[in-house]
């Protein structure tokens, strides 16, 4: 059909019929129609995942597909695509696939600053690259260590430096996280120099604004609010260490805007928060669900001391679920109750969350929550951040920060991550070379 084509093209041009401008629109018309997709059905794949369990929220697949990957990017989602379409098949069958795990809720600004008495430049927070693979998690989320003044030097020390895919929510205060009292100190709360770090300076990176244990009334809240009109960003909030505590009905219904999100979501009235279950009655406060309808997005925020079982197990019996899953990572809680992403995600599953609504809340929405909607999804020409777990069943352990534990019959481990279309993690070496002797 082609040669014929370009013969009677070639005709036409002879009895000069047409132009030789329109022979070459021809030509191009020739090759969109015909060529292009002869020499894309053509294109090696760098590397095949083949046989897997695809779970895509955004794309609404629940099933059995195969995913090509060149160099970066996907390039192809189907079922069974021939193993001759890539240089590189790695098999993943009875597995889980999805994209990568975004951790909406870490502290990851390592340093050594004698005066942090808290984790912005201190030993409390992690090395985002030692957590995120093993876990499936390609994207975290600093939930505020920095703020305007010190961003930069998160960003030398620890953004720059990592493999992991490190986003930030800038502190209402300009020096962050550096010490409790610190964190007071209203008049180191600039909404026009947030915004401008975020807008002018840093918008691929900065996505929103936090505000987290003020001791005193809304203000922090408030001028994290103006920090966000001004940026057109969501903040998050850490609501602790009130003493009595604020009313997060206000704070929900008065002083957020939709898009704005509740960390800690779980935690209980003594950890210095108003909790969403009534502790003496255990049910769920009423205006917790005109809140989510409203908008709020409630965060999980597990952490060393915001994870209570006491509140997560009644709420979920009364049908609340959080909007999104995340760790809070650092020191006190990498080994404690909360030690990892996966474990997190696998206390819903106890819980009798499904899975894919798990993996929903840990990639696709948290994802639409910072809007970076390029992320949490494996569409063709998204990036290649791929989780692949496998599902174990048997007895599990859960703890929660008071060291209560409840079993499970589910747990989520990592079997591969890939980062960018390269291979981060790789458990039992399904993606090697078999030794031969």
């Amino acid at each position: 059909m082609l040669r014929a084509l370009i013969k009677i093209l070639a005709e036409m041009r002879f009895m000069k019929c047409i132009s030789i401008i329109d022979a070459m629109k021809s030509c191009f018309l020739i090759y969109l129609v015909i060529l292009l997709p002869f020499s894309a059905s053509a294109q090696e794949a760098d590397l095949l995942l083949k046989g897997g369990h695809l779970i895509d929220p955004k794309n609404k697949i629940d099933a059995v597909m195969d995913i090509a990957i060149a160099g970066s990017k996907v390039i192809r989602v189907a079922k069974d695509i021939p193993a001759s379409f890539a240089r590189k098949v790695i098999n993943v069958s009875g597995l889980y696939v999805s994209p990568g795990i975004i951790d909406m809720h870490v502290h990851v600004f390592q340093g050594t600053d004698k005066y942090s008495t808290s984790v912005a430049n201190s030993s409390r927070s992690q090395n985002a690259d030692a957590f995120s693979f093993r876990s499936g998690v390609t994207t975290m989320v600093d939930a505020g260590t920095s703020g305007w003044r010190n961003f930069r030097t998160f960003k030398a020390q620890s953004i720059d430096k990592s493999q992991t895919r490190i986003l930030a929510f800038l502190n209402v205060i300009g020096n962050g996280m550096i010490g409790r009292f610190e964190e007071q100190d209203i008049t180191d709360m600039n909404p026009e120099m947030n915004a401008y770090m975020i807008r002018k300076q840093f918008p691929e990176i900065l996505v929103g604004i936090k505000s987290a244990h003020y001791w005193g009334d809304f203000t922090s809240v408030d001028k994290a609010v103006e920090s966000g009109k001004l940026a057109d960003v969501p903040i998050m909030v850490d609501f602790g260490e009130h003493i009595p505590t604020n009313s997060i009905e206000s704070l929900f219904l008065k002083h957020f805007r939709p898009g704005d999100i509740f960390t800690h979501t779980f935690s209980e009235i003594n950890t210095g928060r108003e909790s969403i279950v009534d502790e003496k009655t255990r049910k769920l406060k009423p205006f917790i669900f005109e809140a989510q309808k409203r908008g709020v997005i409630f965060d999980v925020g597990h952490g060393g001391g915001a994870f209570s079982w006491s509140q997560a197990i009644p709420a979920f019996k009364q049908g609340f679920l959080p909007d999104v899953i995340s760790s809070d990572l650092h020191d006190l809680s990498m080994n404690a109750g909360m030690k990892d992403m996966t474990n997190v995600m696998s206390k819903f599953l106890a819980l009798g969350m499904q899975l894919q609504d798990v993996i929903e809340r840990s990639t696709w929405a948290p994802a639409k929550v910072i809007k970076r909607t390029d992320l949490g999804h494996l569409s063709v020409g998204a990036e290649a951040d791929i989780a692949v777990f496998n599902l174990r069943e048997g007895k599990f352990g859960f703890t929660d920060v008071k060291k209560i534990s409840v079993t499970g019959t589910k747990k989520l481990e990592t079997e591969l991550t890939l980062r960018s279309g390269k291979i981060m993690w790789d458990l039992n070496g399904i993606s090697g070379q078999p030794w031969k002797d």
